[in-house]
């Protein structure tokens, strides 16, 4: 069955702002949870509502792992312009790719132009299948965050992840919700685990002042709510 998670701030819809928050600690109230847990059918029933009228009003930052990958491998020397050095989307992932731009699109969820991908093959797919014509633009930072899955030293890790809470903290354009497609980060790093085509929902509060991750949605979710 689907994923989701629902943190205590959507619960409340009152989130507290905490004006030195880092990708680790925001992480704390917020859970992946199945979609036979009672916390999930009593927001999904009660609650969804009052939660896609957040998302409706911009404000949000949706980072999102691409879609199923399982053709190929990544090589040792690996060529973001030469799909044949890496792992890309399967069948199945070019179809969970539609599927999610089609349901963020018949929930009217306004997306920021353009929409931000990893420079890998699989992400920037991804991006193109989810939103059809609207433009990419492909940020080669976002690869960073594939590269804690190496044994980097802990200044280096710290470093990348300095860099994704800095790029997490900048809000939107007013009236839109930013989207990324990146990668999954390590259990205990970052987001944490994100299932292919899982959203994290992050609300920004700006420039030095951390975010908050308000809920986790899988690809089923996303169809639920649609």
């Amino acid at each position: 069955m689907a994923d989701v998670a629902i943190g205590e701030k959507i619960l409340d819809l009152k989130p507290q702002i905490n004006t030195k928050q880092t990708a680790q600690t925001s992480l704390i109230t917020t859970h992946w949870l199945t979609s036979n847990s009672p916390l999930f059918k009593m927001v999904v029933n009660d609650r969804a509502n009052d939660f896609l009228n957040l998302l409706l009003a911009g404000g949000f930052i949706f980072y999102a792992r691409h879609a199923e990958a399982t053709v190929g491998v990544d090589q040792p020397f690996l060529n973001f312009y030469d799909c044949t050095t890496q792992r890309n989307l399967s069948y199945i992932g070019k179809q969970q790719a539609i599927v999610y731009g089609q349901a963020l699109r018949s929930l009217n969820i306004p997306i920021e132009d353009p929409v931000i991908a990893s420079p890998f093959c699989r992400t920037t797919e991804t991006a193109t299948l989810a939103f059809e014509a609207e433009s990419i633009a492909v940020i080669p930072f976002w690869a960073e965050v594939y590269r804690l899955a190496e044994n980097l030293q802990p200044i280096e890790e710290d470093q990348i992840l300095r860099s994704v809470t800095s790029a997490l903290e900048l809000p939107p354009l007013r009236g839109t919700n930013k989207m990324i497609i990146s990668h999954s980060f390590p259990e205990s790093l970052g987001l944490g685990r994100i299932p292919n085509m899982g959203t994290v929902i992050i609300k920004p509060y700006g420039r030095g002042l951390g975010y908050e991750v308000i809920g986790k949605l899988s690809l089923q979710d996303w169809q639920s709510l649609s």
